[in-house]
């Protein structure tokens, strides 16, 4: 495993000097497309969280949720259904921890296994997922952060997905290099056939297993592990977005925004530790305290044992000690 330093000069570290242009804002245009069919999607997963107890135990498990278990991990585990977690890893150990931010090194089928698996997520394909990021990440809280938190709860979370970018993002984002995801065979081949992909992954084979093999209906098989699995993924990744920028303790860097938000590391598998995260960008366990809340890690973990991941980068106890002292609120508790 290896130790990095505290800064690391690459595309998405943030950019202090940056100033936002002054003047007036220009005007929110909306995608009314994205509006209705997001509201569509809601209200289909609405509808499919009435019938969840008349859905079978087959379904549950291949969607969404299973059994309850003792131990946080465990339970984080075994709270999650099939198609939940897949998708949720195409996000989290794939799109944003290994293609990102470069927190470690994936296998070839490590790697066709995460873009499927993004590809079940649908929240645009890893190229324009990772450039998003890595200018959320160098303009944290500005114009051409994609979804500033500072314009709001509802905007951080969805909004910004309903309106056209703020022509500060798109400037950003055409600059950036991204050279690394540009020569990357997997991220190319995903992006040139992603309409294909998602329509498989996320919508075909989540309502055709259990429609085919324990006969579901097909209404059923639609609605829950896919519409309503969809849902819940879409809004657990938002929830970093949004309620990781504004809710919680800020131990390792007060003058940023991000927070440790526990709600969202159990929603996201992980994710919620994002006044860490946004600290040290290129730890590949998002956070100090090892698996805790963080089924992402115990993942990459895993890879690792099996010799499909290697090289994960991590941050020296000496390090984030150091930070904590120097910019730190005061709530840090370590273990």
């Amino acid at each position: 495993m290896k130790e990095m330093a505290e800064t690391t000069i690459t595309e998405d570290v943030y950019d202090d000097a940056y100033e936002e242009k002054p003047g007036p804002k220009p005007p929110v245009q909306i995608v009314w497309r994205n509006v209705i069919l997001m509201s569509l999607l809601h209200l289909g997963a609405l509808y499919g969280l009435t019938i969840l107890p008349s859905v079978s135990t087959l379904t549950l498990l291949w969607s969404i949720s299973s059994h309850k278990g003792g131990g946080v991990l465990l339970l984080q585990i075994q709270s999650s259904g099939v198609c939940f977690m897949v998708s949720a890893l195409g996000i989290t150990a794939g799109a944003h921890r290994l293609w990102s931010h470069r927190s470690y090194k994936a296998s070839m089928p490590l790697r066709i296994f995460l873009a499927t698996a993004n590809s079940m997520a649908f929240q645009n394909d890893i190229y324009e997922w990772a450039r998003d990021h890595r200018v959320h990440h160098k303009f944290s809280e500005t114009d051409a952060d994609p979804h500033n938190a500072h314009r709001g709860f509802f905007f951080s979370h969805i909004g910004w997905l309903l309106v056209r970018k703020h022509p500060e993002v798109i400037e950003k984002g055409r600059k950036l290099e991204l050279a690394d995801l540009k020569a990357d065979g997997v991220v190319m081949f995903q992006r040139r056939h992603y309409k294909l992909s998602v329509a498989v992954m996320c919508f075909l084979i989540p309502t055709f297993v259990p429609w085919f093999f324990w006969e579901e209906s097909l209404l059923t098989s639609y609605l829950v592990p896919c519409l309503l699995r969809y849902t819940v993924v879409l809004n657990a990744t938002w929830l970093v977005n949004s309620a990781a920028h504004m809710w919680g303790m800020r131990p390792y860097d007060h003058n940023i925004n991000p927070r440790e938000n526990k709600f969202v590391a159990f929603s996201a598998i992980g994710e919620g530790f994002h006044n860490y995260h946004h600290t040290f960008p290129h730890d590949y366990a998002t956070s100090e305290f090892g698996s805790r809340l963080n089924v992402t890690k115990a993942f990459i973990d895993l890879m690792c044992f099996f010799g499909l991941a290697k090289d994960c980068r991590r941050v020296t106890r000496e390090t984030i000690m150091a930070r904590v002292k120097r910019t730190g609120d005061g709530s840090h508790k370590s273990g």
